[in-house]
């Protein structure tokens, strides 16, 4: 059976396991004040360019999420996304459990744009009966989205300064982080990230850890006393040491970004394959996530054989469908399925 359901099928990257095993008997204190911890973000705050940052570990994407926007929003307040963004699809109403309203715009193969949050934001303080409503007081956006698209380096400046102009956050969620800097139609570098937001996230689960975010906070606006609302929530780990590690050897001789590219060279080579094969794509993804249409009764076919995520129905005969590679996907399996296709 042929896996490609998701990039996080693997467990770690073998540096990883080899760095956890050579330390593993070492006695260190917890919550993440061991040394491992603060090396990392040392790391982390060179690569971003912003030496200032503030940064924690978390365990996984959707406590992330969870902790950033209900420490960042106010009692009254909810956060912008696009209809398709993941807290708004794929996390069980995690947000909303804390009180807080996800409020949708439309988007673009996955984007929102600037134009459209303004006109929202502008829209939302000009009605009279705004007392009455939930108040935007962030934005989320994704990168890259969950269409594995990616904003533009002035896409990200423009939305950023239309957060600027209404005095809320601009949040990116960066659980494919490395994928979307690695590919070849990014005009973005991860200091552009730290620069052009007030939070964001890289993500080490789903690239070459076995789990672990790492959150940072570039503009000195840090929630007060954040590591207890981590830890309310249950989001704080004890044995932080084994995120210090796993991103101390990531952002080491620049392992992040160098098996982020794997990722990026698997898909682009299952692509080709799939347009000499006349597959039909739902859109055109320039990172790890390739969505095409397939008649349903080629589906069960495929079932038999090769695991991937369904993503929606186009119409009663043809759904489309994702394959996700990931820093682990070898070139031989993505031969495989061209292959079996």
């Amino acid at each position: 059976m042929l896996s490609f359901v998701n990039d996080y099928s693997e467990g770690a990257h073998e540096s990883i396991l080899k760095r956890l095993l050579e330390t593993n008997m070492e006695k260190l204190p917890g919550y993440g004040t061991d040394v491992y911890c603060e090396t990392a973000k040392e790391k982390i705050r060179l690569a971003c360019d912003c030496p200032n940052a503030d940064i924690y570990f978390l365990v996984g994407g959707t406590q992330t999420n969870k902790v950033i926007i209900s420490s960042l929003l106010a009692s009254y307040q909810g956060v912008i996304a696009a209809c398709t963004g993941h807290i708004g699809t794929h996390e069980a109403g995690a947000i909303e459990d804390t009180g807080h309203k996800v409020l949708e715009l439309p988007q673009t193969q996955g984007k929102i744009s600037a134009s459209k949050l303004k006109e929202y934001l502008n829209d939302f303080y000009s009605d009279e009966n705004h007392d009455h409503m939930v108040f935007p007081g962030m934005v989320y956006i994704s990168y890259p989205t969950e269409y594995g698209t990616l904003y533009t380096k002035q896409e990200l400046i423009d939305i950023h300064m239309v957060c600027s102009q209404f005095e809320i956050p601009l949040y990116i969620d960066g659980a494919r982080l490395g994928y979307g800097l690695a590919s070849e139609e990014s005009d973005v570098t991860i200091s552009d990230i730290a620069k052009f937001s007030d939070v964001f996230y890289i993500g080490g689960t789903k690239i070459g850890a076995l789990c672990g975010e790492a959150v940072v906070f570039t503009k000195n606006n840090t929630p007060n006393h954040f590591v207890t609302l981590i830890k309310r929530q249950g989001a704080l780990l004890a044995k932080g040491r084994l995120l210090g590690i796993q991103f101390d050897t990531l952002f080491t001789n620049n392992l992040y970004h160098e098996i982020s590219k794997n990722a990026i060279q698997t898909a682009n080579a299952l692509k080709k394959g799939l347009q000499a094969k006349g597959y039909s794509f739902f859109l055109d993804s320039p990172t790890n996530q390739i969505f095409i249409i397939v008649e349903n009764s080629q589906l069960e076919i495929l079932k038999q054989k090769v695991a991937f995520s369904f993503w929606e129905k186009i119409d009663d005969t043809h759904t489309i469908i994702r394959f996700a590679t990931s820093w682990a996907t070898k070139m031989n399996e993505v031969n495989a399925l061209i292959n079996l296709l």
